[in-house]
Protein backbone atom coordinates (compact mmCIF):
# COMPACT_ATOMS: atom_id res chain seq x y z
CA UNK A 1 0.00 0.00 0.00
CA UNK A 2 0.95 3.63 -0.92
CA UNK A 3 1.06 6.66 0.68
CA UNK A 4 -1.47 8.86 -0.29
CA UNK A 5 -0.67 12.21 0.42
CA UNK A 6 -3.99 14.58 0.80
CA UNK A 7 -2.83 18.13 -0.09
CA UNK A 8 -5.47 20.38 1.26
CA UNK A 9 -6.26 23.81 -0.95
CA UNK A 10 -9.28 25.16 1.12
CA UNK A 11 -7.65 28.06 2.42
CA UNK A 12 -6.20 29.13 -1.06
CA UNK A 13 -8.54 27.39 -3.77
CA UNK A 14 -10.91 27.04 -2.02
CA UNK A 15 -11.03 30.67 -0.21
CA UNK A 16 -11.15 32.19 -4.04
CA UNK A 17 -15.20 31.66 -4.29
CA UNK A 18 -16.39 35.12 -4.22
CA UNK A 19 -17.37 36.65 -1.06
CA UNK A 20 -16.01 34.14 1.13
CA UNK A 21 -12.53 35.69 2.00
CA UNK A 22 -10.99 34.48 5.53
CA UNK A 23 -9.25 36.58 7.78
CA UNK A 24 -5.83 35.45 8.87
CA UNK A 25 -7.11 34.36 12.09
CA UNK A 26 -9.76 32.50 10.39
CA UNK A 27 -7.04 30.78 8.57
CA UNK A 28 -5.67 29.79 11.21
CA UNK A 29 -8.62 28.61 13.37
CA UNK A 30 -9.65 25.76 10.00
CA UNK A 31 -5.89 24.99 9.92
CA UNK A 32 -5.97 23.86 13.61
CA UNK A 33 -8.80 21.46 12.63
CA UNK A 34 -6.83 20.17 9.09
CA UNK A 35 -4.10 19.55 10.91
CA UNK A 36 -5.91 17.39 13.72
CA UNK A 37 -7.98 16.02 10.76
CA UNK A 38 -4.66 14.71 9.57
CA UNK A 39 -4.00 16.17 6.23
CA UNK A 40 -0.53 15.67 4.92
CA UNK A 41 -0.20 19.78 3.71
CA UNK A 42 -2.16 23.01 3.87
CA UNK A 43 -1.54 25.59 0.63
CA UNK A 44 -1.88 28.38 2.85
CA UNK A 45 -2.26 31.29 0.58
CA UNK A 46 -0.85 32.87 -2.93
CA UNK A 47 1.89 35.37 -0.73
CA UNK A 48 2.54 38.01 -3.26
CA UNK A 49 -1.28 38.63 -4.13
CA UNK A 50 -2.37 40.67 -1.10
CA UNK A 51 -0.67 41.50 2.16
CA UNK A 52 -3.39 39.87 4.59
CA UNK A 53 -2.51 36.69 2.35
CA UNK A 54 0.82 37.02 2.81
CA UNK A 55 0.20 37.59 6.82
CA UNK A 56 -2.15 34.25 6.55
CA UNK A 57 0.85 32.21 5.34
CA UNK A 58 3.18 33.67 7.45
CA UNK A 59 0.93 32.88 11.14
CA UNK A 60 0.11 29.68 9.62
CA UNK A 61 4.10 28.64 9.03
CA UNK A 62 4.44 29.45 13.14
CA UNK A 63 1.72 27.90 14.65
CA UNK A 64 0.83 24.59 12.58
CA UNK A 65 3.79 22.25 13.31
CA UNK A 66 2.96 18.78 12.14
CA UNK A 67 1.89 19.82 8.53
CA UNK A 68 3.94 21.20 5.44
CA UNK A 69 2.80 24.35 5.19
CA UNK A 70 2.48 25.55 1.17
CA UNK A 71 2.85 28.92 -0.48
CA UNK A 72 1.28 29.33 -4.25
CA UNK A 73 3.55 31.52 -6.84
CA UNK A 74 3.73 32.18 -10.08
CA UNK A 75 7.38 31.08 -12.10
CA UNK A 76 8.16 34.33 -10.97
CA UNK A 77 10.87 35.77 -8.76
CA UNK A 78 9.15 37.90 -6.95
CA UNK A 79 6.82 35.68 -6.18
CA UNK A 80 9.13 32.88 -4.72
CA UNK A 81 10.75 35.83 -2.64
CA UNK A 82 7.66 36.64 -0.86
CA UNK A 83 6.72 33.32 -0.56
CA UNK A 84 10.07 32.22 0.68
CA UNK A 85 9.38 35.04 3.12
CA UNK A 86 6.06 34.23 4.64
CA UNK A 87 7.26 30.47 4.80
CA UNK A 88 10.33 31.17 6.70
CA UNK A 89 9.15 29.92 9.86
CA UNK A 90 7.66 26.76 8.85
CA UNK A 91 8.80 23.63 10.31
CA UNK A 92 8.04 22.06 6.68
CA UNK A 93 8.31 24.79 3.89
CA UNK A 94 7.19 23.88 0.16
CA UNK A 95 7.29 26.40 -2.54
CA UNK A 96 4.50 25.74 -5.23
CA UNK A 97 5.16 27.54 -8.88
CA UNK A 98 4.29 26.96 -11.80
CA UNK A 99 3.31 27.86 -15.46
CA UNK A 100 0.26 27.45 -18.27
CA UNK A 101 1.49 24.27 -20.27
CA UNK A 102 -1.60 24.05 -22.59
CA UNK A 103 -1.74 26.04 -26.21
CA UNK A 104 -4.21 28.08 -25.55
CA UNK A 105 -2.30 29.43 -22.11
CA UNK A 106 1.06 29.39 -24.08
CA UNK A 107 -0.55 31.50 -27.26
CA UNK A 108 -3.09 33.68 -25.43
CA UNK A 109 -2.42 34.27 -22.10
CA UNK A 110 1.39 33.78 -21.95
CA UNK A 111 1.99 35.41 -25.48
CA UNK A 112 5.01 32.44 -25.39
CA UNK A 113 5.95 29.16 -27.21
CA UNK A 114 6.48 25.93 -26.03
CA UNK A 115 10.29 26.00 -25.59
CA UNK A 116 10.38 29.24 -23.48
CA UNK A 117 7.94 27.79 -21.01
CA UNK A 118 9.77 25.12 -20.61
CA UNK A 119 12.77 27.21 -19.91
CA UNK A 120 10.54 29.98 -17.33
CA UNK A 121 9.50 26.68 -15.57
CA UNK A 122 13.30 25.13 -15.19
CA UNK A 123 14.33 28.58 -14.13
CA UNK A 124 11.57 29.11 -11.62
CA UNK A 125 11.84 25.44 -9.94
CA UNK A 126 16.00 25.90 -8.94
CA UNK A 127 15.41 29.55 -7.79
CA UNK A 128 13.36 28.19 -5.39
CA UNK A 129 15.13 25.02 -4.84
CA UNK A 130 17.76 27.16 -4.08
CA UNK A 131 15.78 28.71 -1.36
CA UNK A 132 13.33 26.32 0.11
CA UNK A 133 13.64 21.80 0.67
CA UNK A 134 10.89 21.26 -1.26
CA UNK A 135 9.29 22.46 -4.10
CA UNK A 136 6.23 21.91 -6.55
CA UNK A 137 5.48 22.76 -9.79
CA UNK A 138 2.34 22.82 -11.21
CA UNK A 139 1.65 22.28 -15.06
CA UNK A 140 -1.58 25.15 -15.51
CA UNK A 141 -4.02 23.32 -17.76
CA UNK A 142 -2.49 20.14 -17.93
CA UNK A 143 -5.93 18.85 -18.67
CA UNK A 144 -5.81 20.32 -22.25
CA UNK A 145 -1.99 19.83 -22.49
CA UNK A 146 -0.70 18.11 -25.52
CA UNK A 147 1.06 14.59 -23.59
CA UNK A 148 4.14 14.21 -25.41
CA UNK A 149 4.77 17.99 -24.74
CA UNK A 150 3.77 18.19 -20.66
CA UNK A 151 6.31 15.16 -20.52
CA UNK A 152 8.71 16.97 -21.87
CA UNK A 153 7.98 19.44 -19.44
CA UNK A 154 7.69 17.37 -16.47
CA UNK A 155 10.73 15.77 -17.51
CA UNK A 156 12.96 19.01 -17.16
CA UNK A 157 11.25 20.41 -14.29
CA UNK A 158 11.99 17.40 -12.15
CA UNK A 159 15.65 17.47 -13.12
CA UNK A 160 15.78 21.16 -12.08
CA UNK A 161 14.73 19.69 -8.38
CA UNK A 162 10.55 19.40 -8.35
CA UNK A 163 9.89 16.46 -5.91
CA UNK A 164 5.89 16.82 -6.53
CA UNK A 165 4.14 17.59 -10.23
CA UNK A 166 1.36 18.47 -10.38
CA UNK A 167 -1.31 17.77 -13.00
CA UNK A 168 -3.88 20.79 -13.25
CA UNK A 169 -7.37 19.95 -14.88
CA UNK A 170 -7.44 23.54 -14.63
CA UNK A 171 -10.68 23.66 -16.37
CA UNK A 172 -12.51 20.41 -15.40
CA UNK A 173 -12.11 19.41 -19.03
CA UNK A 174 -11.30 16.09 -19.01
CA UNK A 175 -13.20 12.72 -18.37
CA UNK A 176 -11.92 10.44 -15.82
CA UNK A 177 -10.11 8.02 -18.69
CA UNK A 178 -8.53 10.93 -20.49
CA UNK A 179 -7.25 11.96 -17.07
CA UNK A 180 -6.26 8.62 -15.96
CA UNK A 181 -4.68 7.61 -19.07
CA UNK A 182 -2.59 11.31 -19.03
CA UNK A 183 -1.17 9.96 -15.28
CA UNK A 184 -0.26 6.56 -16.96
CA UNK A 185 1.13 8.37 -19.89
CA UNK A 186 4.11 10.61 -17.61
CA UNK A 187 4.24 7.46 -15.87
CA UNK A 188 5.68 5.66 -18.43
CA UNK A 189 7.12 7.96 -20.47
CA UNK A 190 8.65 10.43 -18.07
CA UNK A 191 12.09 8.74 -17.37
CA UNK A 192 13.28 10.40 -14.38
CA UNK A 193 9.52 10.00 -12.84
CA UNK A 194 10.41 7.85 -10.01
CA UNK A 195 12.63 10.77 -8.75
CA UNK A 196 9.16 12.89 -8.06
CA UNK A 197 5.03 12.41 -6.85
CA UNK A 198 2.52 12.94 -9.50
CA UNK A 199 -0.64 15.18 -7.87
CA UNK A 200 -3.89 15.38 -8.88
CA UNK A 201 -5.72 18.89 -8.96
CA UNK A 202 -8.99 18.48 -10.35
CA UNK A 203 -11.75 21.18 -11.00
CA UNK A 204 -16.11 20.51 -11.07
CA UNK A 205 -16.84 22.15 -13.73
CA UNK A 206 -18.17 19.25 -15.42
CA UNK A 207 -18.99 17.80 -12.28
CA UNK A 208 -16.33 15.23 -12.69
CA UNK A 209 -13.68 16.57 -9.98
CA UNK A 210 -13.65 13.56 -8.02
CA UNK A 211 -13.72 10.80 -10.66
CA UNK A 212 -10.94 12.27 -12.55
CA UNK A 213 -8.75 12.66 -9.40
CA UNK A 214 -9.89 8.70 -8.33
CA UNK A 215 -8.79 7.87 -11.64
CA UNK A 216 -5.54 9.81 -11.26
CA UNK A 217 -4.91 7.68 -8.48
CA UNK A 218 -5.22 4.03 -10.34
CA UNK A 219 -3.02 5.52 -12.87
CA UNK A 220 -0.10 6.19 -10.16
CA UNK A 221 -0.98 9.71 -8.75
CA UNK A 222 -0.39 9.36 -5.11
CA UNK A 223 -1.00 13.25 -3.72
CA UNK A 224 -4.67 14.67 -4.47
CA UNK A 225 -5.20 18.53 -4.00
CA UNK A 226 -8.25 18.83 -2.96
CA UNK A 227 -10.51 21.13 -0.63
CA UNK A 228 -13.14 20.98 2.08
CA UNK A 229 -16.68 20.41 0.80
CA UNK A 230 -15.39 20.66 -2.88
CA UNK A 231 -15.54 24.18 -2.04
CA UNK A 232 -13.26 26.32 -4.95
CA UNK A 233 -13.37 28.16 -8.03
CA UNK A 234 -15.84 28.29 -10.25
CA UNK A 235 -17.59 25.04 -9.56
CA UNK A 236 -15.47 24.04 -7.08
CA UNK A 237 -12.37 21.68 -6.59
CA UNK A 238 -12.54 17.73 -5.88
CA UNK A 239 -14.15 17.09 -2.47
CA UNK A 240 -11.63 15.90 0.37
CA UNK A 241 -14.31 14.08 1.86
CA UNK A 242 -14.93 12.14 -1.57
CA UNK A 243 -11.84 11.60 -2.01
CA UNK A 244 -10.83 9.82 1.22
CA UNK A 245 -14.19 7.86 1.84
CA UNK A 246 -13.75 6.33 -1.42
CA UNK A 247 -10.67 5.10 -1.21
CA UNK A 248 -11.69 3.98 2.31
CA UNK A 249 -14.74 1.71 0.53
CA UNK A 250 -13.08 0.55 -2.30
CA UNK A 251 -9.67 -1.48 -0.50
CA UNK A 252 -8.94 -3.02 -4.20
CA UNK A 253 -6.86 1.08 -4.60
CA UNK A 254 -3.69 0.73 -3.47
CA UNK A 255 -3.58 3.77 -1.70
CA UNK A 256 -3.80 4.37 2.16
CA UNK A 257 -4.17 8.07 4.04
CA UNK A 258 -4.06 9.25 7.34
CA UNK A 259 -7.33 10.90 7.84
CA UNK A 260 -9.66 10.94 11.44
CA UNK A 261 -12.52 10.35 9.43
CA UNK A 262 -14.21 11.13 12.15
CA UNK A 263 -13.66 14.25 12.01
CA UNK A 264 -15.25 15.07 8.21
CA UNK A 265 -18.15 16.58 9.61
CA UNK A 266 -17.00 18.04 11.96
CA UNK A 267 -14.32 20.02 9.86
CA UNK A 268 -17.13 20.64 7.05
CA UNK A 269 -19.41 22.17 9.32
CA UNK A 270 -16.58 24.67 10.96
CA UNK A 271 -15.71 25.50 7.12
CA UNK A 272 -19.44 25.59 5.78
CA UNK A 273 -20.06 28.34 8.68
CA UNK A 274 -16.63 30.33 8.71
CA UNK A 275 -17.03 30.91 5.05
CA UNK A 276 -20.82 31.76 5.49
CA UNK A 277 -21.30 29.19 2.12
CA UNK A 278 -24.02 26.38 3.31
CA UNK A 279 -23.49 22.21 2.27
CA UNK A 280 -26.03 21.36 -0.12
CA UNK A 281 -28.31 19.08 1.52
CA UNK A 282 -27.22 16.07 -1.20
CA UNK A 283 -23.52 16.73 -0.91
CA UNK A 284 -22.04 13.54 -0.77
CA UNK A 285 -20.64 12.10 2.90
CA UNK A 286 -21.18 15.89 4.38
CA UNK A 287 -25.02 17.20 3.31
CA UNK A 288 -27.46 16.87 5.58
CA UNK A 289 -29.19 14.30 3.95
CA UNK A 290 -25.66 12.18 3.14
CA UNK A 291 -27.96 9.57 5.37
CA UNK A 292 -31.56 10.47 5.41
CA UNK A 293 -34.53 8.40 4.70
CA UNK A 294 -37.86 9.15 3.46
CA UNK A 295 -38.71 6.67 1.25
CA UNK A 296 -40.84 3.66 2.78
CA UNK A 297 -39.11 1.11 1.00
CA UNK A 298 -36.04 2.49 1.92
CA UNK A 299 -36.38 3.25 5.62
CA UNK A 300 -38.18 -0.28 5.96
CA UNK A 301 -34.50 -1.63 4.64
CA UNK A 302 -32.36 0.60 6.63
CA UNK A 303 -34.80 -0.10 10.04
CA UNK A 304 -34.19 -4.07 9.53
CA UNK A 305 -30.07 -3.48 8.65
CA UNK A 306 -28.37 -0.25 7.93
CA UNK A 307 -26.23 -1.74 5.18
CA UNK A 308 -29.45 -2.55 2.86
CA UNK A 309 -29.07 1.08 1.70
CA UNK A 310 -26.03 2.88 3.20
CA UNK A 311 -22.29 1.96 2.35
CA UNK A 312 -20.99 3.82 5.08
CA UNK A 313 -21.23 4.05 8.64
CA UNK A 314 -22.62 7.60 9.50
CA UNK A 315 -20.41 7.09 12.62
CA UNK A 316 -17.60 6.88 10.73
CA UNK A 317 -17.22 10.63 9.30
CA UNK A 318 -18.63 12.23 12.48
CA UNK A 319 -22.67 12.04 11.87
CA UNK A 320 -24.78 11.36 14.54
CA UNK A 321 -26.18 8.02 12.85
CA UNK A 322 -28.92 7.38 10.23
CA UNK A 323 -31.88 9.38 9.68
CA UNK A 324 -35.10 8.19 9.60
CA UNK A 325 -37.34 11.27 7.98
CA UNK A 326 -40.98 11.19 8.05
CA UNK A 327 -43.08 11.87 4.89
CA UNK A 328 -45.73 11.16 3.02
CA UNK A 329 -43.63 8.96 1.29
CA UNK A 330 -42.61 7.10 4.51
CA UNK A 331 -44.39 3.59 5.30
CA UNK A 332 -45.77 2.03 8.08
CA UNK A 333 -42.02 0.56 9.30
CA UNK A 334 -40.75 3.85 9.58
CA UNK A 335 -44.60 5.24 11.35
CA UNK A 336 -43.48 2.22 14.48
CA UNK A 337 -39.75 3.03 14.54
CA UNK A 338 -40.63 6.78 15.93
CA UNK A 339 -43.58 5.86 17.79
CA UNK A 340 -41.42 3.36 19.76
CA UNK A 341 -39.23 5.99 20.06
CA UNK A 342 -41.23 8.33 21.62
CA UNK A 343 -42.39 5.81 23.92
CA UNK A 344 -45.82 4.25 22.23
CA UNK A 345 -46.21 0.64 21.61
CA UNK A 346 -48.42 0.22 18.62
CA UNK A 347 -50.49 -3.25 17.73
CA UNK A 348 -50.83 -4.06 14.29
CA UNK A 349 -54.30 -3.17 14.41
CA UNK A 350 -53.26 0.78 15.91
CA UNK A 351 -50.58 1.06 13.67
CA UNK A 352 -53.03 0.38 10.72
CA UNK A 353 -55.67 2.95 11.85
CA UNK A 354 -52.86 5.54 12.72
CA UNK A 355 -51.07 5.26 9.73
CA UNK A 356 -53.99 6.60 7.64
CA UNK A 357 -54.10 9.29 10.15
CA UNK A 358 -50.34 9.89 9.38
CA UNK A 359 -51.13 9.92 5.52
CA UNK A 360 -53.69 12.68 5.76
CA UNK A 361 -51.12 15.08 7.90
CA UNK A 362 -48.42 14.54 6.28
CA UNK A 363 -50.06 15.45 2.63
CA UNK A 364 -50.24 18.67 4.20
CA UNK A 365 -46.66 19.15 5.73
CA UNK A 366 -43.66 18.58 3.72
CA UNK A 367 -41.87 17.13 7.11
CA UNK A 368 -43.70 15.46 10.27
CA UNK A 369 -41.80 16.36 13.65
CA UNK A 370 -42.44 14.92 16.71
CA UNK A 371 -45.59 17.48 17.53
CA UNK A 372 -47.31 15.77 14.92
CA UNK A 373 -47.16 12.72 15.71
CA UNK A 374 -47.90 12.92 19.52
CA UNK A 375 -50.99 14.50 18.35
CA UNK A 376 -51.42 11.59 15.69
CA UNK A 377 -50.62 9.17 18.61
CA UNK A 378 -53.17 10.96 21.36
CA UNK A 379 -55.46 8.29 21.28
CA UNK A 380 -53.34 5.37 21.55
CA UNK A 381 -53.69 3.85 24.86
CA UNK A 382 -51.11 1.02 24.91
CA UNK A 383 -47.76 3.38 26.28
CA UNK A 384 -44.32 1.31 26.72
Amino acid sequence: MDKLFIFDTTLRDGEQVPGCQLKSEEKLEIAFGLESLGVDIIEAGFPVSSPEDFRSVSLLSEHIKNVTICGLTRAVEEDIDVAVDALKSAVNPRIHTGIGTSESHIKFKLNSNQDEIIRRGVHAVKYARNKVAEVEFYAEDAGRTDNEYLARVVEAVIDAGAAIINIPDTTGYCLPDQYGEKIAYLVNNVPNIDKAILSTHCHNDLGLATANSVAGILAGARQVECTINGIGERAGNTSLEEVVMIVNQHKHIPVKHEIDTKQIIPISKTVSEMINMPVQPNKAIVGANAFAHSSGIHQDGVIKNRETYEIIDPEEVGAKGSKIILTARSGKAALNFHAKKLGYELSPQTLKAVYKNFLEVADQVKCIEESHLHDIFQNVKILA
